[in-house]
């Protein structure tokens, strides 16, 4: 972590410190504060969970750019970048620098966050009711172990299924850091060990959380990560009984309409887990982005822009084909047309198409038939049902149903394609370690294809 990293951190414990406070007018003057006070009061720890929470949910981490990144990597004439900022120009041309700003922006915002989680876990004496100490973990948990997937899926190479996943993954940090003198400089895991902290995390936030939670993360939210980790590990058994218990148990279920799981301002029906945006807190870079001016995006256009080959995919009569609007010249997504939306993060329908993508490959049929899944998904689209399903539709239908949430660039590596002739495991599609972090800590080592 960067001294300026610490810096910040020094902030928000100070922060969190007068927040946590009885009466906020009984307080000493903000230099007097240390984050030694803020850390003697326990109940500060739900303050700190909270800007982990936000930390998670900031633009350049979960809410927006990190997807658009994906989007932009994997494009291949599906979309249009009509913007004029430099880095996502950099991702859809394959041609990122070793200081991409969205890139260091993410690596910077999601450590930031595990730290806040490790300062947590460092601190659960500090919680004398056992059932409270036990939720902060877990949601912790949660947070951290979402951030190390979600890392390892952009600054690493693919996950390899047969094994010997020994590339380079992310420095796994366990201890948190409140002061300079407490600095270290971790060098980077392998993807596996990577990944494994990942699975640990979430898997012990699983058994700990509540099966409800309001806004916050539930026990559904953390197997839901992890239905999507498996899918991504390539392990179909173990994702689908992953997305089958969230199916099944969650109580969440599809939206009446393809519209209703977008632009909404609170949690719906289909949201297992939404980064929480308001007129006063978050951003919703999605829509930045990808609306136009008239719904709060940056240009007239949109700066991203849907073009005609994303339509080849579509036959016959299909409520996603026609979930668009006409910009000036230009036509974009209605998913992101409100500015002050919540962000969904995770949706039931992702989990119906892991599961019957994995029913599929296992020869199985659990909760559902792949056939019938389909079918209720398409239904919900007044699509018809695809007659004679093969694997190569389920996959299509991934991408009608997910288009532009940010899953591309991952199926991509996944399913081992190749984009622009550029194959799945190119160096030229992993994020490069901010130039910064390289600076400050000489046992971190670059990802190849940078002139770090």
């Amino acid at each position: 972590m960067k001294t300026e990293n610490i810096f910040k951190l020094l902030s928000i414990l100070c922060l969190l410190n007068f927040l946590g406070c009885d009466n906020n007018l009984d307080v000493q003057p903000a230099d007097f504060l240390t984050p030694e006070s803020v850390l003697a009061n326990g109940g500060n720890l739900q303050n700190i969970l909270i800007a982990a929470y936000d930390l998670l949910g900031q633009d350049e981490v979960l809410a927006g750019q990190t997807q658009l990144a994906s989007e932009l990597l994997a494009n291949s004439g599906e979309l249009d970048w009509r913007g004029t900022f430099a880095d996502p120009a950099e991702f859809n041309r394959k041609e990122m620098t070793a200081v991409n700003g969205f890139a260091a922006g993410f690596w910077d915002s999601a450590y930031e966050g595990i730290n806040l989680t490790n300062i947590i876990f460092d601190n659960l004496e500090l919680i004398e009711d056992s059932s409270e100490r036990n939720r902060i973990e877990a949601e912790a948990k949660f947070i951290r172990g979402t951030l190390y997937f979600e890392l390892a899926r952009f600054f690493s190479l693919p996950y390899n299924n047969s094994g010997n996943n020994s590339q380079l993954g992310l420095p796994i940090v366990s201890e948190g850091v409140v002061s300079s003198a407490q600095l270290s400089f971790p060098s980077r895991n392998t993807l596996e060990e990577t990944y494994d902290q990942a699975i640990n995390d979430l898997s012990e936030a699983y058994a700990a959380l509540p099966a409800s939670n309001s806004i916050f993360a539930d026990k559904y939210a953390a197997q839901a990560v992890l239905a999507r980790l498996y899918l991504q590990q390539g392990n179909f058994p173990s994702a689908r009984d992953a997305a089958h218990d969230v199916l099944e148990n969650s109580g969440h279920s599809l939206a009446s309409t393809y519209a209703g799981a977008f632009n909404n301002d609170s949690d719906g029906t289909e949201d297992i887990f939404m980064l929480q945006i308001t007129t006063q807190d978050g951003i919703n870079d999605f829509n930045t982005f990808w609306a136009t001016r008239d719904f709060g995006g940056r240009s007239i256009t949109g700066d991203v822009t849907v073009e005609a080959p994303f339509f080849e995919i579509f036959s016959g009569d299909d409520d996603r084909q026609d979930f668009t609007y006409e910009g000036v010249a230009s036509i974009v997504t209605t998913k992101w047309q409100s500015q002050f939306a919540n962000v969904p993060y995770l949706r039931i329908a992702e989990m119906h198409l892991i599961r019957a993508e994995s029913n599929f490959r296992e020869g199985s049929s659990l909760g559902l038939s792949p056939d019938a899944e389909i079918t209720a998904l398409r239904n919900r689209s007044n699509a018809d049902p695809i007659i004679g399903l093969t694997l190569d539709d389920i996959l299509e239908e991934r991408k009608r149903e997910l288009a532009f949430e940010g899953h591309a660039l991952h199926d991509l590596k996944r399913l081992q394609g190749t984009v622009d002739g550029i194959p799945f495991n190119s160096d030229l599609l992993v994020f490069p370690i901010p130039q910064g972090e390289l600076d400050s800590n000489p046992n971190l080592e670059p990802n190849p294809g940078y002139n770090n």
